[in-house]
């Protein structure tokens, strides 16, 4: 992975691993509140030599006690966690517990090169920690007296002498409430990034175009946008493309350039031999294929060149839905030579389109549409138009299969977020085993909002496209351009 990659799953779990790190804050914090309060105090002692030991005060008895109290200062520093001492607290302060358990609340510690010893006692208030430390270096003075002279109450030649007493600490130093936030902060972070990649690695939908090409090695020809003002009956796309803003349809425009850069893809996917008869399918249903078949016509019509479309999902037939036709005869009539191809056709829009729907469903559709007689009337209506085939989907029958078999190649459609690189495979594999060729990959329903959208660039439409003359040209002239441009 690299950085792209990763700022990828951000963008497409930053919602889930936000509140994952909040979540660890949170626990912290709670974890804070149930924990007691321990507060600190601090009393400081030194090490020093008696001057009656040394034999005075002059320079070379200071040198000497100096250095008879650096050879103490180590050993008494240990003394400090004795139950010796732990004893003296007890009996000096009148506490119910045992040496053991209170010698765990103190440290005793030595600062490098010095003779200084420092007591950090802990306790639940300020006050019982302010007198434990205050009693620990006392009893610790007893102690040493007693073991330099034999007598608590009387110095030897090296003595402990307090320095600083301790202090009534005003907050409690336990437990670190920002230290703790900040761990909690760190361990949610760690964990949301844990949670983004397993997602990443787990999910295997459609979510880019180098993933889809990378996964199934078929290049990937189109992008389509979501556009929710589709419905079953009102999902076709206005003859101008939604390019002048006097269209009621001018909404439709990023769609509608999407579709326009499929077309484009498919004409110059081999300049000298153009594919004419092509398939439209999916892996299963409900990824859009009949809305993209029927768009697709539309716009190959727009720029001037007529095109024929056939509803070959013989199953369930949606192009007569998409266009408004009436349910009548149909390809299938065609094929059982109940009409010709002339009879059935249905001109639509400028005249440069002809749809011919389904007609009546044969018991044996795979057979029909396999059949020597649709791959030659296929063949005659390429010679003179470019033929569009809504196919049923690639994987619960074959038909789409068979169909793209007798065509110059098959277009796939996948849905981004739900199609899955392993159905997409298995289609992919389906129109190998037929021996038909793939045209390429669309993917369908981009978000225009989001990281998808950004990724695609589809927040980028609007009137980008649109020259400022085009603006304000009625919906005609736009179209007139358009067709004089393409060809």
């Amino acid at each position: 992975m690299d950085l792209r990659d990763y700022l990828r799953v951000f963008r497409a779990h930053w919602l889930g691993m936000v509140l994952i790190t909040l979540l660890g804050v949170v626990v912290a914090f709670g974890w804070t509140l149930l924990q007691p309060k321990v507060y600190s105090a601090d009393a400081s002692a030194i090490v020093q030599a008696s001057a009656d030991a040394i034999g005075g005060s002059d320079v070379s008895n200071a040198v000497v006690g100096n250095t008879l109290a650096t050879g103490r200062v180590k050993t008494y520093a240990a003394l400090g966690s004795s139950r010796a001492v732990a004893d003296g607290v007890i009996k000096d302060l009148n506490l119910h517990t045992t040496s053991d358990e209170l010698v765990k609340q103190v440290s005793v510690t030595n600062a490098v090169d010095t003779l200084t010893l420092k007591v950090t006692a802990d306790a639940a208030t300020p006050e019982k920690a302010r007198d434990l430390a205050e009693a620990w270096v006392r009893s610790m003075s007893a102690e040493v007296n007693r073991l330099e002279s034999g007598d608590p109450g009387k110095k030897g030649a090296v003595y402990l002498s307090p320095v600083d007493s301790a202090r009534l600490p005003d907050s409690p130093s336990s437990p670190n409430t920002r230290l703790a936030l900040a761990l909690g902060a760190l361990v949610g972070l760690a964990i949301a990034v844990g949670y983004g990649l397993l997602r990443y690695t787990l999910d295997r939908r459609i979510r880019s175009v180098e993933q889809v090409e990378r996964e199934t090695g078929v290049a990937v020809v189109g992008t389509i946008p979501e556009e929710k003002s589709f419905t079953a009956d009102n999902r076709l796309l206005p003859f101008d493309g939604g390019s002048s803003n006097s269209s009621d349809r001018a909404h439709l425009f990023g769609i509608a350039e999407a579709v326009r850069e499929l077309r484009t893809n498919l004409q110059y996917m081999d300049v000298d031999n153009p594919p004419r008869i092509i398939v439209v399918t999916s892996p299963l249903p409900g990824d859009g294929k009949s809305t993209i078949a029927s768009n697709l016509a539309v716009t190959l019509a727009s720029s001037g060149q007529p095109v024929v479309l056939i509803d070959g999902d013989l199953r369930r037939p949606m192009i007569d839905t998409v266009f408004g036709l009436p349910h009548g005869a149909g390809i299938s009539d065609v094929l059982a030579g109940r009409a010709t191809i002339a009879e059935v056709a249905q001109r639509f829009g400028n005249g440069q389109l002809l749809v011919v729907t389904a007609g009546k469903v044969p018991p044996n559709p795979s057979e029909v549409l396999g059949s020597a007689r649709m791959r030659e009337l296929l063949k005659s209506i390429a010679r003179e138009a470019i033929v569009v085939i809504d196919a049923p989907p690639l994987i619960p029958v074959t038909d789409a299969a068979v169909l793209s078999h007798s065509a110059d190649g098959a277009i796939v459609v996948g849905t981004v977020g739900k199609t899955k690189y392993e159905v997409l495979a298995k289609a992919l594999a389906n129109l190998e085993r037929a021996g038909a060729r793939p045209l390429g990959i669309v993917l369908n329903r981009i978000p225009r909002r989001g990281s998808g959208a950004a990724y695609y660039g589809y927040q980028y439409h609007g009137d980008y496209y649109r020259s400022d003359d085009e603006q304000g040209l009625p919906s005609g002239e736009v179209r007139r351009r358009e067709t004089a441009e393409t060809a």
